[in-house]
């Protein structure tokens, strides 16, 4: 789990819109931009070129 202090100030690098944490898929996800960023041990890594592509049904699930 990230910190929600955390999760208040981070943003998407490339909308700058909020992000959702997905538990599950251990992910920070944007629905402007249609990106998932990863976790990884804790840490968001907040990089466009590491992002997954969501696909549009996923993103509009957000």
């Amino acid at each position: 789990m990230l910190d929600p202090n955390l999760l208040d100030i981070l943003v998407c690098p490339v909308s700058k819109a909020p992000l959702i944490y997905d538990e599950k898929t251990a992910e920070l996800k944007c629905k402007a931009s249609g990106l998932a960023y990863p976790v990884r041990d804790g840490i968001p890594v907040m990089l466009e070129e590491q992002a997954r592509a969501m696909s549009d049904e996923e993103a509009l699930s957000l």
